[in-house]
């Protein structure tokens, strides 16, 4: 077969190509003109030893970093090897390799083609970006325009990951440039909002660069700002325009034109232009956030904005659509309505008429605060509106309520501010406030803190009751404990799913899941993200099974709740035991060796083993037990370590290092005698320790007393147990007292269908390490 008539199809299919035509696209065939691709290509022959020659190359005029390379085969029986490692030989192989060396520099479209049919073409195409070795699949099996290309690429969740994190690292730039300047936290979202916004007039974007005079620079600026924002119907507008003023106050920006032109030029090269590639996103709610980390205040405001990737986890348990109408009570910087509206208008399928309606009719806000109602109105402005239905005030103002409800709003979204003192206006108020606005039947999807659904007391359970008797509670999801580690605070939230206005049924099951593993992995520098490129996956895994109500071992469970039962799945799950195995019991023996070891409690280390036997754990024949039944539960006596004196005596205290043990000290009340049991309620929770001296203990330790004759072998198989369920509690949920009474393990029964004593204790004994149990 003619490889050359595969190339012809090729070559004819760019040539037609609207952008090379107009010579936005450069074709090249087997070797390039462009000194950074042979530099990269030197070494890239398919033999090894010289240049690289792929079938076609071709480079994009308005976008320098993207690059497309193509391989090409007459046979689709060449299409791919087995192991993708015959370079020559086959498309994929051949493309795949060269897209190694390119993406060295470049971020790469290869593309594989094998066949000679025009409409019975093989394609593949894939997507590496540059330094990174990863390459995974994009688009479906047909060639594409340039632009179709470039446009694919850009939209791409990989290609919007990795800008993303270049925005987060920018803004932590610009807020030290910011702080430098001596611009107020409080100002600094406003001046990046001004500028966006004054950007978008054509003759202050082509007449700034050039300005002289810095009073005409700074007038112009405010009044294209006034101009932009004076286009829709909204009676704050006017005061909203003043708060920009605070520019021609400032000593600097006042002062300093060159400061001043380099900011606006700084903003539009590297946040405007994120702006036109990610329309719906609330990227000057990232910047907020970032500037909100310093400032004084925002613990005491109460504000947490959400991350993006939870707005758009929103819009899709919501199932937004074109038909919805998006009521957020507690609007903050309006990242939920960008998320909704990016789903409506995309549901619109280019319906323009059903656009103008959706960003006029169908989004509505509440906020209380100047400052942010500002920014909020900036916000929707810069990404395509949506600022007629924004309420400047207070959810629970009446007046506001009716003029909302008029809009029948049919899905609510909100994160409320999070309560600093017992005087502030609890979560679950807000909850019951946008539920209040919304059509009968429709959904209110809230995040809050874990702790307004595990409480059961007071004024909070008054508001579960009240929630109960008026609405259904649907699901609860509990979320990643860092997820606003970017916003610098540290709060264990849940997400709650309500149906409107419909009583919760007697005998209903609600469905609760343990969504603690987002993706998102935590960097020093540059914060939570998701830089393995996994959360795409995990949220339609988690929006599937929410859609089908599944019930998954150690992930979701149904359960009949009231209002005085913690609503969250770590309460009702059941710890999966399936995936307990013999290096769990290893890890805590070797762990605890290295202990004896640290503290001269041995001189030596054994890894050997006391017997000889391989057995089998086989958990699936084992029984449950409350851990009342096994141990009585005391708490630690010592309330403050910092009052104790140095002594000889170990202290154990809710710390996962030196098993448990923060020091030592003298004579204390409540002394425990050895062989005990030692858990963390609090700080590294559910943190598991084997005392094989007397000890003292801390107020935040469980002490487990057994109840039957056990020997520290058999402690340290239920160590590894006890561990096991550590999962279901952190610093949000505690593993008190009262809690521990209620916790259920597995373990190992004899015929009887008592605890089979005998074989954890020769478990243990067949593991390395156990010799230094004894």
């Amino acid at each position: 077969m003619n490889e050359r008539k595969t190339e012809n199809i090729i070559r004819e299919h760019f040539k037609d190509d609207e952008w090379y035509k107009n010579e936005d696209i450069i074709l090249e065939e087997q070797k390039s003109e462009n000194p950074q691709i042979i530099k990269l290509l030197k070494n890239a022959s398919k033999n090894g030893n010289a240049d690289g020659r792929p079938d076609f190359l071709i480079q994009f005029k308005n976008n320098s970093n993207f690059i497309i390379v193509i391989e090409c085969k007459a046979d689709v029986k060449y299409h791919k090897s087995e192991k993708q490692d015959k370079y020559k030989k086959f498309a994929i192989d051949g493309v795949k390799f060269y897209s190694s060396y390119l993406s060295k520099e470049f971020d790469v479209l290869a593309i594989a083609i094998s066949g000679t049919n025009k409409n019975n073409l093989l394609i593949n195409h894939f997507l590496q970006l540059k330094g990174t070795q990863r390459i995974g699949s994009i688009f479906a099996n047909q060639l594409l325009t340039a632009k179709d290309y470039l446009n694919g690429y850009i939209k791409d969740n990989r290609k919007f990951s990795q800008n993303f994190l270049e925005l987060l690292t920018y803004s932590k730039e610009l807020n030290d440039k910011l702080h430098f300047l001596k611009i107020p936290e409080s100002q600094r979202s406003l001046l990046i909002a001004g500028s966006l916004i004054a950007l978008k007039d054509k003759a202050f974007y082509n007449s700034y660069k050039i300005e002289n005079s810095i009073d005409s620079l700074i007038n112009s600026f405010l009044d294209k700002i006034k101009t932009q924002l004076s286009n829709v119907d909204n009676k704050n507008i006017e005061d909203i325009i003043t708060t920009f003023s605070f520019i021609k106050t400032n000593t600097i920006l006042s002062k300093d034109i060159k400061i001043f032109k380099e900011i606006i030029m700084d903003i539009d090269e590297k946040i405007n232009s994120f702006i036109k590639n990610y329309q719906y996103f609330d990227t000057l709610g990232q910047f907020y956030i970032e500037f909100l980390r310093y400032a004084n205040n925002d613990k005491g405001l109460g504000i947490v904005l959400t991350p993006p990737h939870i707005t758009q986890l929103f819009c899709e348990l919501a199932n937004v659509n074109k038909e919805s109408v998006i009521l957020d009570n507690c609007t903050g910087t309006g990242g939920f309505l960008i998320s909704a509206m990016q789903g409506m208008v995309k549901d619109a399928s280019g319906d323009s008429g059903k656009e103008i309606q959706i960003k006029k009719e169908q989004i509505i806000g509440i906020e209380l605060q100047h400052d942010i109602f500002t920014l909020l109105c900036a916000n929707m402005f810069i990404h395509g509106d949506g600022r007629s239905n924004l309420f400047k005030g207070s959810c629970f103002d009446d007046r506001i309520k009716e003029a909302v409800k008029k809009f029948k709003p049919n899905v609510g979204f909100l994160n409320p501010p999070y309560k600093n003192n017992k005087n502030d206006i609890d979560e679950l108020e807000f909850v019951l406030n946008n539920l209040s606005m919304l059509e009968k039947g429709s959904y209110a999807i809230a995040i809050i803190p874990m702790q307004s659904a595990l409480c059961n007391k007071g004024k909070v359970l008054a508001l579960k009751q009240r929630l109960l008797e008026e609405h259904t509670l649907d699901a609860v999801l509990s979320m990643p404990n860092e997820l606003f580690k970017n916003s610098d605070v540290g709060v264990n939230t849940c997400i709650m799913i309500l149906k409107a206005k419909e009583k919760h049924p007697s005998g209903y099951k609600t469905w609760f899941a343990y969504c603690k593993d987002d993706g998102f992995t935590n960097k020093k520098t540059q914060g939570r993200a998701d830089y393995d490129k996994r959360w795409e996956e995990i949220k339609e895994k988690w929006v599937n099974i929410f859609r089908n109500r599944e019930e998954i071992i150690g992930f979701s469970v149904k359960q009949e709740i009231k209002a005085s039962d913690e609503w969250c799945i770590e309460a009702y799950m059941k710890t999966d035991y399936t995936k307990l195995n013999k290096e769990n019991f290893i890890a805590n023996l070797l762990k605890y060796s290295g202990f004896l070891f640290l503290n001269n409690l041995k001189d030596v280390v054994s890894k050997d083993s006391i017997i000889q036997k391989d057995i089998k754990l086989k958990t699936n024949e084992w029984n449950f037990f409350k851990i009342i039944d096994l141990f009585d539960i005391e708490k630690g006596g010592v309330d403050t370590i910092g009052k104790t004196l140095e002594g000889g005596i170990p202290l154990v205290s809710s710390t996962e290092y030196n098993n448990g043990v923060t020091k030592f000290i003298q004579n204390n009340n409540k002394l425990f005698t050895k062989h005990k049991i030692t858990v963390a309620s609090n700080g590294s929770v559910g943190e598991t320790f084997f005392q094989s001296t007397d000890f003292y203990a801390t107020s935040d330790t469980n002490i487990l007393i057994p109840k039957y004759n056990i020997n520290q072998y058999i402690i340290f198989f239920i160590i590894t147990i006890i561990r096991n369920e550590k999962f279901k509690f952190d610093y949000g949920r505690k593993w008190g007292k009262a809690r521990m009474e209620k916790t259920i393990i597995k373990l190992p029964v004899n015929s009887k269908d008592e605890p089979d004593f005998e074989f954890m204790e020769n478990y243990i004994k067949s593991l390395p390490y156990s010799k230094n149990l004894e």
